[in-house]
């Protein structure tokens, strides 16, 4: 294995942990409209990933970064073909972070529910963009000879794609649900659980028909193992939630996701971006790699800063993993 293909799979595992973690933190934010009765309840599930959400953020721009120096064509054609939906992306996570630390700093009414809209907006459009956005990668778009991206918009609007959104906005808002019912205690928790089964099976309906789907089109042996992972473990999870047990249930919609996403990029090596114009013009790990010797420098580098942000994160998670209810929240301000 050459160091182009090792950066391919180290790419696919932060996009991996970004879509495990910020996934959860998407589906509290659609939560906050979908579960939460009052002000008090709304606080109750920001606070469940107040400590984290920005946290989390920080595998995108590793995934972001490591895709502009491993791969800089890839990054070019896919930044600039994909430049609006990514762009109303960036936008929303950035109103999304000015919401969770503003809307608290004045008492007004309108002020916090202004600010509580932001929220679930600003989590619910990513959450449907990131899966438009990977299913087009999988089943290709208009590449020319030079690389460059030659489509519109509307190219990135097709049944296969919006599929792909409504999977990554439903298993999110699933992954939401089950962390909401693992972090909390009281009324909000049982109804969380409850939620949790009725929208996982809307979840597993659609996740089914999309990774068939894609396994039928675009998989081999190896993606065909990962979408079986996949659907096993949401049924799993499905199970310890109707159990009431909220850890194994998150741990297993984590590997649900895990599996889903590794099956997108099993379908996609050896290609980055395939080309629905010509295979011959498909973005390679081989003709959109940077050098050697580049590759070489970035692979010392993430030895050694990768194990230090996965223990600082890992304890903050510790520090912050005792469960939260109303009687928590000292006011409704």
């Amino acid at each position: 294995m050459q160091l182009h293909d090792v950066w391919f799979v180290l790419i696919a595992v932060l996009w991996i942990g970004y879509f495990f973690l910020e996934g959860f933190d998407f589906g509290v934010g659609v939560l906050t409209k979908l579960l939460a009765r009052d002000r008090k309840e709304k606080r109750v599930l920001i606070n469940t990933i107040g400590p984290v959400w920005d946290g989390n953020e920080v595998w995108l721009l590793s995934a972001g970064g490591a895709m502009f120096a491993a791969f800089p064509e890839w990054y070019a054609t896919l930044f600039s073909g994909f430049y609006l939906p990514l762009l109303i992306i960036l936008g929303c996570l950035i109103v999304r972070g000015v919401a969770f630390e503003y809307r608290h700093k004045r008492p007004e009414d309108r002020w916090q529910t202004n600010w509580e809209h932001a929220i679930f907006w600003t989590s619910l459009i990513p959450a449907f963009l990131w899966g438009v956005a990977f299913a087009n990668i999988v089943r290709g778009v208009k590449i020319d000879q030079d690389m460059e991206y030659v489509g519109n918009l509307f190219d990135l609007l097709n049944v296969y794609s919006i599929l792909g959104g409504l999977v990554t906005l439903t298993l999110f808002t699933f992954h939401g649900t089950v962390f909401t019912s693992l972090k909390t205690v009281g009324d909000i928790r049982d109804r969380s659980r409850k939620l949790a089964a009725r929208l996982g099976v809307v979840t597993a309906v659609l996740a089914l028909a999309f990774l068939i789907w894609t396994q039928l089109a675009h998989g081999d042996g190896w993606s065909l193992i990962a979408m079986t992972v996949a659907v096993v473990a949401l049924v799993g999870a499905l199970g310890f939630n109707l159990a009431g047990r909220e850890g194994w249930a998150f741990a297993l919609s984590g590997v649900t996701i895990a599996a889903a996403v590794s099956m997108l990029f099993l379908t996609l090596f050896p290609n980055v971006m395939p080309s629905s114009l010509n295979d011959a013009w498909n973005l390679t790990v081989t003709n959109a790699s940077s050098t050697p010797y580049t590759l070489k420098i970035m692979t010392w580098c993430a030895g050694v800063a990768t194990p230090l942000v996965l223990l600082y994160q890992s304890w903050t998670y510790w520090v912050f993993r005792k469960r939260i209810g109303t009687q928590h929240i000292v006011d409704a301000a």
